[in-house]
């Protein structure tokens, strides 16, 4: 195998590559400021000084409920180019794929529901 001109092109774009990186990487532990006193420590709320504890633990249940969010809003970002498509497609296989896409979807609200992760727990004390 010859080296030549490509494979040095290849090999120095890999490097200032894994420069760039590095250079990502490195740049917070040198310019970041490392005291932790005063109001660097203390979460930021709009500029204000936070009143109470920042620190309080959310239930599950708002984590799950914006994973299904996410989930389902992905999924209905696949229906925008579909729409986009459909008036140009020809016979009854556009519309068996967007309906089979759209009843996973629907199975998976139903199966999710039957699970029970749609209602809100009670909050017991």
């Amino acid at each position: 195998m010859v080296f030549n001109w490509l494979h040095l092109a290849i090999l120095s774009f890999l490097a200032v590559g894994f420069g760039f990186a590095a250079a990502a990487l490195l740049a917070p532990l040198i310019l970041a400021p490392t005291s932790k006193q005063g109001d660097i420590g203390l979460p930021y709320e709009c500029g204000m000084r936070p009143l109470g504890s920042s620190w309080i633990r959310f239930g599950l249940t708002y984590y799950i409920y914006a994973l299904l969010f996410l989930a389902f809003d992905v999924d209905v970002l696949y229906l925008f180019p579909v729409a986009a498509f459909y008036p140009d497609a020809t016979g009854l296989a556009a519309f068996v794929k967007v309906f089979v896409f759209l009843a996973v979807l629907v199975l998976a609200v139903v199966y999710f529901w039957a699970k029970g992760v749609f209602t809100w727990p009670r909050r017991i004390d």
